[in-house]
């Protein structure tokens, strides 16, 4: 049976940080992408950072790009998103996803998410 399961989240203020965890279970990380999504109320999932099997290249949306950091740990099974100087705007329930697509709807596993609060 195939799990993801995040934890990390929280409420910091404006500029913190946070690192995001994600423990995968029924399948083997090193041959899959994997992606970080985040829903903001009322808002359709985003798309926020990729991380490509094989070559490890990694991708963000543009305004997170050099404030966070998608790794992983494939002994651990667990991926990670490293959020740094985060922003108001960064608040979101964030989820971890198997495979890499533009569309949120074409995910076959996600977790439970965990929930950012970003506020002073």
């Amino acid at each position: 049976e195939v799990q993801l399961v995040e934890s990390g989240g929280g409420t910091v203020q404006p500029g913190g940080s946070l690192r995001l965890s994600c423990v995968v279970s029924g399948f083997f990380l090193w041959g899959y992408d994997m992606t970080w999504l985040r829903q903001a109320p009322g808002k359709k999932p985003e798309w926020v950072a990729g991380l490509v099997h094989g070559s490890d290249s990694d991708y963000y949306k543009d305004s997170v790009k050099g404030r966070f950091t998608i790794s992983k740990d494939a002994a651990k099974n667990t991926v990670y998103l490293q959020m740094n100087d985060l922003k108001p705007e960064d608040t979101a329930r964030y989820y971890c996803a198997r495979g890499f697509y533009d569309d949120y709807k074409d995910y076959d596993y996600t977790g439970q998410g965990t929930q950012v609060t970003v506020s002073s």
